[in-house]
């Protein structure tokens, strides 16, 4: 197949385009390298040193002997978007291009716009090409769990069965996001969901849960194909945070009591994840989605996983949360889809012990210590933006 990888520079598309790659598939990466601007704004860096994208390219070429095309490329842009699907005509396009952070969405107006301008219009610009290059392209296009919220009842994947005074019918799950990047996820999903049942596009909406873990087979061959390692207060994971303090020796940060339950992925089943869905494409005028995630942790569980898994002593600390969120919760999402197209996930207490801990001590001198504190209050505006 021929797939197009949109935000192939970041922490899932670099990773994602080389297992695509390793399976025979034809790759493309695209980028407008934004993200890499977001560390000199926040004064923060990956704690694993990442290289330029002709460089990535050029050590899997020469590792593999293996060809990943590249574009330069916006997605608010909508006519140079157009001229790159038209031009690399894939069977598929894997869409990670848009800001990830809630954190960053929540900074102040600039960032909320910023957020989800480049979230919303790049993804309406990829479906209006899509439509004008060729309808039958397969979009699988990354969301979140977090569309959904934490609600009282069972997460279904992407549908509800709903019946109302006698009646029945088949409804987009409500949805109850938690901040202004989540928020330009639901509209992500609304406007995909449009696309198919008016246009008869094609297309698998991957709710994805936090992603954990550095290395995957791909990555490993070779430094120079290294991916990020955020572990900041603004784009790194809970996780990664945990793992670098008790790396350092300081305390985990936990915020609120830890009672907040999330879905997490290992990072080697996020990019398989991807690959299944590509492989098995959705139905013309269908709008596919699964809840990507393989465990369900509270925050305050992932702490005493890492404290276990850790050969130390670790202590834990609970710090008055920054967000606006349940302290306690039910949560249940269903996630078979794409255990049923074969994914055979890995677990999180093996991921600590095979790799995470080993690539946060080999990096522990590039750690800032002060980028883990939390500087974003939900409901007040603050600025984190810090010197060098």
């Amino acid at each position: 197949m021929r797939i197009l990888v949109l935000g192939g520079d970041g922490y899932l598309g670099w990773p994602t385009a080389l297992h695509l790659s390793d399976r025979g598939h034809d790759i493309a990466v695209a980028d407008s390298y934004v993200r890499r601007a977001y560390d000199h704004e926040m004064g923060v860096e990956s704690l694993v040193p990442i290289e330029p994208m002709r460089t990535r390219i050029d050590a899997w070429r020469a590792v593999t002997g293996k060809e990943i095309r590249s574009y330069h490329v916006d997605l608010v842009d909508g006519e140079r978007t157009v001229e790159m699907i038209r031009d690399f005509r894939p069977d598929a396009v894997v869409h990670f291009a848009e800001q990830r952070s809630a954190p960053y969405s929540m900074i102040d107006r600039r960032h909320a716009v910023h957020t989800q301008h480049n979230n919303v219009t790049g993804t309406l610009n990829v479906l209006f090409a899509i439509r004008e290059v060729d309808p039958d392209i397969h979009l699988v296009k990354l969301g979140t769990m977090g569309e959904y919220g934490t609600p009282n009842i069972d997460i279904e994947e992407g549908w509800l069965q709903v019946n109302h005074k006698g009646r029945t019918d088949r409804m987009l799950f409500p949805k109850k996001p938690g901040s202004f990047y989540h928020l330009s996820k639901v509209h992500d999903s609304h406007n995909i969901e449009f696309a198919c049942r008016v246009w008869g596009l094609r297309a698998t909406d991957l709710n994805q849960g936090v992603v954990y873990g550095q290395e995957t087979p791909q990555t490993a061959l070779d430094p120079r194909l290294a991916t990020r390692f955020d572990y900041d207060a603004i784009f790194g994971t809970v996780l990664n945070r945990f793992v670098i303090q008790a790396v350092l020796g300081h305390p985990l940060t936990v915020y609120g009591s830890g009672g907040q339950t999330r879905g997490l992925i290992d990072i080697r089943d996020t990019v398989e994840c991807v690959r299944l869905a590509a492989e098995n494409p959705a139905e013309a005028g269908e709008f596919r989605v699964f809840n990507q995630i393989t465990e369900s942790f509270s925050v305050e569980e992932i702490a005493k996983v890492v404290a276990t898994c850790f050969d130390g002593e670790i202590t834990i600390e609970y710090l008055d949360n920054p967000r606006v969120e349940q302290q306690e919760h039910y949560y249940n999402p269903v996630h078979t889809g794409l255990v049923e197209l074969g994914l055979e996930p890995h677990l999180l207490s093996d991921t600590l012990i095979s790799s995470l801990f080993g690539v946060a001590s080999r990096h522990r001198h590039r750690a800032d210590l002060g980028a883990m504190l939390p500087s974003v209050q939900w409901r007040s505006a603050s600025s984190p933006l810090r010197s060098g």
